[in-house]
């Protein structure tokens, strides 16, 4: 059993491969980060919750303002166990254009409860993308 480790969350086996990641890069490709930071069970332990992750009235209260990425934390690939049952969400969108964000996947900021999208943020931060108009 070379190169595995426990998580700690729920003492599955998985790649002992976190010296793969380069600080502050938010590259994936560690398993055991990628359980660590981006799953509910990953979340519960950090957090300190107790009981089961599949339960867990704090972890769900912990997403209420983003219920989109308590549904991605409970189903994405770096799961051993999904969330059954999923709670259905509405897709988050750009407080200008109305296009859909994938929160999860990032290329968006936040201004107090706006969403703004990559196109929509190069309008007001031009400096940060060489001032390209929306959805170029």
């Amino acid at each position: 059993m070379e190169n595995l480790t426990r998580t700690e969350c729920c003492g599955q086996w998985i790649c002992d491969d976190e010296e793969n990641y380069v600080p502050f890069s938010y590259a994936r490709n560690s398993c055991h980060r990628n359980h660590s930071r981006y799953t509910l069970c990953g979340f519960h332990y950090n957090e300190g919750h107790s009981g089961d992750w599949r339960t867990c009235k704090e972890c769900r209260k912990s997403f209420e303002d983003e219920l989109e990425m308590y549904v991605y934390y409970g189903t994405n690939e770096y799961n051993f166990e999904k969330l059954k049952n999923p709670p259905k969400y509405k897709p988050t969108r750009c407080s200008r254009c109305g296009t859909v964000i994938v929160l999860s996947e990032g290329g968006y900021s936040t201004r107090g409860d706006e969403y703004l999208c990559g196109a929509c943020m190069d309008i007001d931060f031009p400096d940060l993308s060489g001032g390209r108009g929306p959805h170029e």
